[in-house]
């Protein structure tokens, strides 16, 4: 068949399941059901999940655990103790003297859990604390010139876990995949600080009524 018409025909295809779609839903749609590769070896362990949202988290959940392991593996001897202690030191960095709440919600730590963890990387002389000039009730943090150095040597080892893992993953499914997933991330990240303390049911019911941002509700 020409490449064409086969094009023209899985249009008409997605017109049909998805009225309002555009190009770009096309594409997406046209990849999720055109390129997918043998499956080697057991999904998840071999207990997947019926429902396809669970399945998808625990693809990505069970993603992160292996990426912790590998950069906590990449991490001996460098200072740090865990890929948590990188993204924190990170966030420093780039924040220039963050104060230490700022810190400690980006990286999603609870405040005590996270206090506990500025509190180590500060006793092993790698962050310093001052008192913030306009509210003496917060405190800012910054690198020392150790955490400095430290931050040089584990970003290149992270750099390559992160490229080591994704290595076979082509460069076009990576831009996709994070298209397709950071307003997840970004979305709740803003929600989990302000949904704290309630019920489940009711953080449920607040995200299910809440207007949705896509057009497609699933490819």
């Amino acid at each position: 068949m020409n490449k064409t018409v086969k094009l023209v025909n899985q249009w008409g295809e997605f017109e049909q399941k998805h009225p309002g779609g555009d190009i770009d839903e096309f594409c997406r749609y046209y990849l999720a059901h055109h390129k997918e590769k043998p499956v080697k070896g057991a999904l998840v362990g071999g207990v997947v999940p019926a429902l396809i949202d669970g399945l998808l988290l625990k693809i990505i959940g069970r993603i992160s655990k292996l990426n912790m392991a590998y950069a906590n593996i990449a991490l001996k001897g460098t200072g740090l103790h865990q890929i948590e202690e990188f993204g924190i030191l990170q966030t420093i960095k780039k924040e220039k003297s963050p104060k230490k709440t700022e810190v400690i919600y980006a990286n999603l730590f609870e405040l005590s859990s996270g206090t506990d963890m500025l509190n180590r990387l500060k006793k092993r002389g790698l962050i310093k604390e001052y008192a913030d000039s306009e509210d003496k009730r917060s405190k800012r943090i910054e690198l020392t010139a150790k955490g400095e150095k430290v931050i040089t040597v584990c970003t290149e080892r992270i750099e390559k876990n992160a490229v080591m893992l994704m290595n076979d993953l082509p460069a076009d499914d990576k831009e996709l995949c994070i298209q397709l997933l950071k307003n997840i991330e970004i979305k709740f990240s803003a929600l989990w600080q302000k949904q704290k303390g309630k019920a489940f049911e009711d953080i449920y019911k607040e995200v299910m009524t809440a207007p949705k941002e896509g057009k497609m509700d699933k490819i």
